[in-house]
């Protein structure tokens, strides 16, 4: 049984999901299209400054993104209480830096007088904005209409460009996060579109690469991501949950591993932060080259995968044989983020 997108995506159960969404009719979302000889390269640059706009007005945060030839994945995460700090002028600012508005709207924006009943209509209207900004539906509605507009209009055609809605996984702990942070940053190079990590363009890895490496500016723009920890293991609710010397390390030995054919660490390359978060090595390569066959709705160990089904009134959700592999341990599943 299908389950309704509110069932899927709740920050209460998770602040972070995986997002992939397709296009349809052989649509090239960006770079070299067979089939017509036309090079649809520019577009990702059009995803990459609506990502930017988005990820400064909505209550949600960008954690990994590559952007594909014909598909892309993010991987976000949700701050709805940050909605709540906002003021309502700040609310209508961001709203309308997406949408037009109605004209009171932008009249209280900047600085106008209101009626009573203006106020009132305003107020409710902000109340309905204030939610939809921390929603991740709305923040998926807002990148891809945009971009199926301006790739319509380019091609001259009218219909449909993404393979109907966005796919979520809920990521339930800090293991699932990095598996799904990796398995995007990894993506052109299982593709054969690039041969190191930090060479894959419009991903996320290459975006930290020159911002933290501070070798080269960027080549392109590029949408906030949210921050790895400091490197003296200080935990910061605005930061990812790891640090990025050991998430580079990870990525390039496993992107490295996949490049030649390998699946399996030498017992003294083992990275790190998978022994820290308890990760099998052996069970790793299957897991984070195959993650979305591997996991449906949902990733996490496999007390947590139980509990997310029992939550749904589900006997089970598929990745149970998944996680029971590459989880050494169910320990600490009652843990949050």
């Amino acid at each position: 049984m299908t389950l309704p997108r509110a069932a899927l995506v709740s920050a209460e159960t998770t602040p972070y999901y995986h997002c992939i969404c397709r296009c349809v009719r052989r649509a090239f979302l960006c770079g070299q299209d067979p089939y017509s000889g036309r090079s649809f390269e520019h577009r990702r640059l059009w995803v990459c400054e609506r990502l930017a706009l988005l990820t400064e007005v909505f209550a949600i945060d960008l954690c990994a993104y590559a952007l594909m030839s014909n598909h892309y994945h993010l991987v976000v995460r949700l701050a709805p209480e940050r909605v709540q700090t906002w003021s309502d002028v700040d609310v209508v600012t961001r709203w309308t830096r997406v949408f037009a508005g109605p004209a009171l709207a932008r009249r209280f924006r900047d600085g106008g007088t209101l009626t009573t009943l203006e106020r009132q209509t305003l107020d409710t209207l902000i109340a309905q904005w204030r939610e939809r900004l921390g929603n991740l539906s709305w923040f998926m509605r807002c990148l891809n209409e945009a971009i199926a507009r301006q790739a319509n209009a380019e091609d001259d055609c009218t219909g449909r460009f993404w393979e109907g809605r966005f796919k979520t996984q809920a990521l339930l702990d800090e293991q699932a996060l990095l598996t799904a942070m990796v398995y995007v940053d990894l993506n052109p190079l299982r593709a054969g579109i690039a041969t190191a990590p930090e060479d894959a363009d419009f991903t996320s890895l290459q975006a930290r690469w020159y911002k933290l490496t501070r070798r080269q500016v960027a080549p392109h723009p590029q949408p906030a991501l949210l921050p790895f920890r400091d490197s003296d293991h200080r935990a910061a609710r605005d930061h990812l949950p790891f640090n990025w010397p050991d998430y580079l390390e990870l990525v390039e030995t496993t992107g490295h591993r996949v490049l030649n054919g390998k699946r399996t660490f030498a017992a003294d390359t083992v990275p790190s932060i998978l022994t820290a978060l308890g990760l099998d090595p052996a069970a790793w390569f299957p897991t984070v080259t195959n993650l979305q066959a591997r996991f449906e709705l949902v990733i996490g160990a496999p007390r947590r995968l139980r509990l997310f089904a029992a939550a749904r009134g589900r006997h089970w959700v598929r990745g149970r044989a998944a996680a029971l592999a590459l989880y050494l341990s169910d320990s600490g599943a009652d843990q949050r983020f």
